[in-house]
């Protein structure tokens, strides 16, 4: 991955590199070829802020002290782990001497904030206000379905046959019990008397026999399918959970790790879905009662609706 960053960079030679940090090359690019760098990463997990802890750590409630602790924290294992593949790299590839363990990636060569960009809505994580000012939280980057993208005739005439569905589906979160997921969810929607649609994803649900009323997709795109559903139900990645609260409608997240209990909370705290069902103690019990009380709570859905309406009339790509 490395290599292939560097070659691609020598190949445009930018004069910008904004970079997610997973993607590691991006600050060490940005230093051979002399040109700026912007961090963006679509969750708060980097930037320190006295607010609420990095979303790895948990969330204790200890004060402004422990919150911006976690944030150092995350950067300094974060470079722990990757060093000894990122130094040799600097030194064989780029000609520059190896970083040393007390490197920082969110702060420059100069001691300043590293330039950083946030692509999520302020309406659903505020800005915190102990950011610097080369923080910033432009509003989600979507990546929309091509104009020419029509849907399966099948899946058009379900939604034609009757009330708008429930969307299920749990992404590139296989899991190891597929089979039980696809049975608390057939589960679910039969207790609480919805239609519905299982995305089986990556593997992540596996739904055999279904009943008239659930149809089975391996995937559509968000945008046009959460505009015709009913509720969302899904793992909680950051760009899933997007997609439904743009489309305003209510939202039930069950959080495998990392980011997704940040968001399911979100979800929670914003009053535009269900409280989070983690995927150890999600059943069919518990998830229908939840898909009864988004489908059947009015204030939910108007807020949903009133959400969805401001991260639309937003343009992050802009």
């Amino acid at each position: 991955m490395l290599e292939d960053a560097w070659a691609a960079a020598q190949k445009a030679q930018p004069d910008l590199i904004i970079y997610h940090p997973k993607a590691m090359a991006g600050p060490h690019i940005a230093e051979k070829m002399g040109i700026p760098r912007i961090m963006s990463v679509p969750l708060p997990i980097l930037t320190p802020t006295s607010e609420f802890p990095s979303i790895v750590f948990p969330n204790w409630h200890l004060g402004g002290w422990y919150n911006r602790l976690t944030y150092r924290l995350s950067v300094r294992l974060a470079w722990m782990q990757y060093r000894g593949v990122v130094n040799p790299w600097r030194e064989k590839a780029l000609g520059l001497p190896p970083a040393p363990r007390s490197y920082d990636e969110m702060k420059l060569a100069n001691g300043e904030p590293t330039p950083t960009m946030y692509p999520f809505s302020e309406h659903v994580v505020p800005r915190p206000a102990d950011w610097p000012d080369s923080t910033i939280v432009p509003g989600y980057w979507f990546l929309d379905r091509p104009e020419t993208w029509q849907p399966p005739a099948d899946l058009q005439a379900f939604l034609d046959a009757g009330p708008p569905p429930v969307y299920i589906g749990f992404g590139s979160m296989a899991g190891r019990d597929a089979a039980g997921k696809a049975r608390a969810a057939v589960g679910a929607l039969r207790k609480s008397g919805q239609r519905g649609v299982i995305a089986t994803g990556w593997g992540g649900l596996s739904a055999e026999d279904l009943p008239p009323s659930i149809f089975k997709i391996k995937a559509a795109p968000h945008d046009w399918l959460f505009e015709r559903v009913a509720a969302v139900v899904h793992h909680g990645g950051a760009g899933t959970t997007a997609a439904g609260l743009r489309a305003g409608r209510p939202t039930i997240i069950c959080p495998f790790f990392g980011d997704q209990p940040f968001w399911g909370r979100r979800v929670a705290e914003l009053g535009v879905g269900a409280e989070p069902i983690p995927q150890k103690k999600l059943n069919a019990d518990n998830l229908a009662a939840a898909i009864a009380q988004v489908i059947s709570d009015a204030q939910i859905q108007q807020r949903a609706v009133a959400l969805g309406e401001k991260i639309r009339a937003e343009d992050g790509v802009g």
